[in-house]
């Protein structure tokens, strides 16, 4: 099975376009797995149905939620350059689509994605729902592909962009499965830092990625209302 990335490389690569640097700190990193919980709570999680990507877009973050100075994008059209990664093998091997692709290839799904402050600052939110054997090997896949190589090169259109990947600990008391990693996209002109961390809850698939304090400060609240029953 072909799994795109979670957060696009070419759309990243935007981000470096604006005169702003990110400057947010992260934890510790580890090279730990991920923890899974236990019990009645879990397996009814595992069992749960799938729900339709408009179930899932009525899940997503809103700029109520978030709070004041956040303001929605416009989904962007999806770009099809030439890419090519340099250094990393794994992430290769998974194709062209693999280092720009604008979602996982879960045919349920729903994204969202906001500006802050009028900034150079961004967070952006995705929901997948399919079984959680799938949800966990797709993501898995990329992360452990992208965590792997801890400094490649992606020429996008002929643009070439330095990378660097640290794989972080991830917030083992959120649901079933946890992965977390920090991303530097690189130019001649400047660099910016990305924040990514995916958390499978059942038959649910988060990803919350873009400045690494907005990660942190919207992590919960995007999962508590994805899971939400009512």
């Amino acid at each position: 099975m072909r799994v795109r990335v979670a957060t696009t490389i070419l759309g990243m690569a935007a981000v470096l376009l604006v005169p702003a640097c990110s400057t947010d700190t992260v934890g510790t990193t580890s090279d730990s797995a991920p923890s899974a919980r236990t019990g009645a709570q879990a397996d009814a999680a595992q069992q749960a149905a799938p729900l339709s990507s408009a179930a899932l877009e009525t899940r997503l973050l809103n700029e109520s939620d978030l709070g004041r100075g956040y303001l929605r994008k416009s989904e962007r059209p999806s770009q099809h350059d030439d890419v090519a990664v340099i250094g990393c093998p794994a992430l290769s091997e998974l194709g062209g689509d693999a280092a720009t692709g604008g979602a996982l290839s879960f045919p349920r799904k729903a994204k969202a994605d906001f500006t802050y402050g009028g900034s150079s600052s961004e967070v952006s939110e995705e929901l997948y729902s399919d079984s959680a054997n799938k949800l966990s090997d797709g993501i898995g896949l990329i992360f452990d592909a992208m965590t792997g190589c801890p400094t490649y090169q992606v020429v996008a259109g002929g643009t070439p962009i330095g990378m660097a990947s640290q794989k972080l600990i991830p917030p083992h008391e959120l649901g079933d499965e946890q992965w977390s990693q920090l991303l530097t996209f690189s130019t001649r002109e400047r660099s910016t830092v990305v924040k990514q961390t995916a958390i499978r809850d059942g038959s649910l698939l988060l990803i919350v990625s873009g400045s690494p304090a907005l990660v942190d400060r919207h992590l919960d609240k995007a999962l508590a209302k994805a899971t939400a029953t009512s």
